[in-house]
Parts: structure tokens; sequence; C-alpha cells
């Protein structure tokens, strides 16, 4: 699919993340406006609460746009969900008639605060990336025992903190736990020594269901896609998760980036998933390509220091789709609701430098790695900064998500201490 293009020229340049065929959604304020609804285009953002409330967008009776956030469009339901996307298109399309009504609602992204695009209804992360699962896996198991058995048959899961999910550029406090190490017989109560982030991709539920899901009637289901890095104490987790799994240790904070991606934008871009080593279930068979290819990257800068490039890989090495992890997680019958977030897991490729997480990189801390400053990490230091992109490429043009970025702030002092 070529470039649309607008006659707004920063959404013609080719560096953009935010072209026409793009059209993301998030919410923005300014030091004039409080938060609102607002889509990204070029170096912009539309007002959608204006363009509502002028009648230039009028999709449905009532108003979707008076409340800073995007659960009042994903419960229209994929019918209105084009309808605002052709309508912002025809408005936004170089040549239109509209131009001189749009022109005012435009404000400058240099000037605005981006906020949680939605309200989290639920969260559930996977663990759905065959090479981070195996790498893991071989660390603590050994090689011939990376996989569990269950692993190729299901997308594993647990059910999440939605409370912690918060936006780009929200700092992070390293978190105090339960630690025990090998050499001790019991745990002390200390702040995280092995923090780590963790490269993902978010799928946000815009359907509410209760029943199972097909993996098409699931894929439909699928409003859009953030970037998402699931901050992870792995010393905690190493110690709490036997036998319920990741418990506190996933708990201080996931970053989601502002601006949700259309699953319409990405479309152009879908591709299929692995080859299967295993037949799967019908229930989560393959019934298409649901995968996408979108490169991303991950930087860890120091306090005051230019970052380095930590991991470059590709959201089409998961080893199950947003789609497959959606239908699996109906089959109980478990009610599925607007603004639920699902985390694709650790994405991570064939190579180490196309590992996403510092537990991989690193390899459990054996293998320090030098950042470009000279400086070596296993896992993150106070002040340091990560940032996710993202991006998927097309002829001329780009679909990008932004950034996703958190800073870790020392620990507290012990809250417990008497």
């Amino acid at each position: 699919m070529p470039l649309t293009p607008s006659w707004l020229d920063s959404a013609n340049s080719p560096d953009t993340d935010f072209p026409l065929n793009n059209l993301p959604y998030g919410v923005f304020s300014t030091d004039t406006l409080d938060p609102r609804c607002g889509a990204a285009i070029g170096d912009m953002i539309l007002d959608m609460a204006q363009a509502e409330a002028q009648g230039i967008i009028d999709l449905t009776d009532e108003p979707l746009f008076e409340l800073p956030f995007w659960n009042d469009l994903m419960e229209q339901g994929p019918a209105v969900w084009t309808a605002l996307r052709n309508r912002l298109t025809a408005l936004l399309t170089k040549g239109s008639k509209d131009q001189a009504l749009i022109e005012p609602l435009l404000v400058p992204m240099a000037d605005a605060t981006l906020h949680m695009p939605f309200v989290v209804s639920e969260f559930t992360d996977f663990y759905a990336g065959r090479h981070h699962a195996t790498n893991v896996g071989t660390m603590f198991r050994g090689p011939e025992n990376a996989l569990p058995p269950n692993w190729l048959h299901i997308p594993i899961g647990y059910n999440g903190r939605a409370s912690s999910v918060v936006v780009s550029g929200t700092d992070i406090r390293r978190p105090w736990g339960q630690l025990k190490s090998p050499d001790h017989d019991t745990p002390a109560f200390l702040p995280s020594r092995r923090f780590d982030m963790e490269l993902e991709m978010g799928a946000i539920v815009g359907m509410a269901s209760d029943g199972p899901l097909t993996v098409d009637e699931a894929d439909t289901a699928i409003f859009g896609y953030v970037l998402l890095n699931d901050w992870s104490a792995r010393d905690i987790q190493a110690w709490e998760y036997q036998p319920l799994g990741p418990f506190q240790a996933k708990a201080t904070a996931t970053s989601i980036s502002p601006w949700i991606v259309t699953k319409a934008a990405l479309d152009p871009f879908r591709v299929p998933t692995p080859e299967r080593e295993v037949e799967l279930l019908d229930h989560i068979k393959d019934t298409g390509p649901m995968l996408y290819d979108i490169d991303l990257t991950v930087t860890l800068g120091p306090e005051g220091k230019e970052p380095t490039t930590i991991t470059h890989t590709n959201y089409r090495e998961m080893y199950y789709s947003a789609a497959q992890q959606l239908a699996h997680h109906s089959t109980s019958g478990c009610p599925m609701n607007v603004g639920d977030l699902l985390g694709s897991g650790t994405i991570s490729g064939p190579t180490k430098p196309e590992r996403g997480s510092l537990l991989e990189l690193s390899w459990g801390g054996k293998e320090p790695m030098t950042l470009d400053t000279g400086e070596t990490r296993t896992f993150l230091e106070d002040g340091d900064t990560v940032t996710l992109a993202g991006h998927a490429q097309g002829n001329g043009y780009r679909i990008g998500f932004g950034i996703c970025t958190g800073s870790l702030l020392p620990a507290l002092a012990n809250p417990y201490a008497r």
C-alpha cells in the first residue's frame, strides 16, 4: 500500500511515525487544554473533542470524545471504528475541502503532554515468544528441558495488575521485596538487585465477550496495539514464582506507549506465525497471518549520558499471535472487557542482539554487556532510562508507535524500618 498524501506536509515525511496511513489515537493536554482525545498526524495532534463539538466528527447519537480516554469509541465496535478512520482520512487527505475547518483544531505535538490513552480494565501477560522462553528455560533447567511440556500447545499467561500500567515517560521506582540468595537459608527484605525490562507488544481488546471466542472472532475484537515494557524484578521473581508464577516481581509497573496504533493501520503488514512443531488444538489453530512485521528496538541510557541500542528484533518472532492469546483466554468462559490489555510476552529473536530482556542479554548476569559509554550492565542501575521504539516499514512511509520510555529511580528508604 502506498503513502496516502496529506495536506499537512509533516505527515508526508518518510521519517514521521504518523503519516495519514497511521492515524493512531491518544490522550493529550497542553497549558491551556485539559486532557482530551487526539489523533496523531505528522507533528500535530487533531483535537477530537473539538472536532466532535463542532460537528465535524458525528458518528453516533451519543458523544464519543467528552472523556479523556478511547474506551467509549471502542465500545461502538468495528463498524464505527472503520467509519471514524474513513472520516479522518477524508478530512486530512491532500485536496480535502475541509482543510480550513481542521487547521484550527491541530495542536503541535511539541506543546502537548501525553497521558494514558485508555482505561485499562484488566491486564494479562503472556510468555509466548519461543526464543525468550528457550533462553530463560535453558538458563534455569538446561537446553533439554528449556520449554515446559505445555509450551508448544498453549499460550502460557498470568493475570497481572491493571493498576500499575503507566504511560510512557512515567518514572519507575526500584521495588523492595523478599530476596533469597543460594548461600542463605532464609530470605531478606531488600531492594531488587536484578531489576529488568521486557520488550513486548500490548494488544487492546475493543469488544466485550462473555464466552469462548474463535481465533477469527478474537482478531476482530482487537482494537489496536501499543509498545509495552513489563518491568521485572528477577530476584524477587526467583524466590516467589513457585508454584503459582510471577506476583510482586511484575507488580511494580508496566509501561505502554501513548499512541494506540489501530489494527486497520497494521493490516498491510500482517505475517504468519512460525511453522508449528506440534499441531495446535482447533480452538487456537492458525487461520491466517495474524502477526505483524514490526521492527523493534530498545535503548539503554545511563543517567545524563547517550543511550546505547541494546536490542533490535521484530514482532514477527512471536510464536502465538494476540488473537490466539485472546481466543485461549476466553475458552473457560472468562468474560473479556473493553480495555483489557494483553502483553505479548518478551519478544526475542534467534541471535544475541535480538534478545528482549537484560536477563537474556547478560545471560542471567554472567555475561555483562558493554554500553557505548564504556560502562557495563547486567541489570538496570538507578538513573538508567530504557526506551522502546517500533515501526512497520511501508513503501516510502512507516507506521510508527512513537516511544515507550521510563527511567529507574532509586528505591525508597525501607518503608518498614522501625
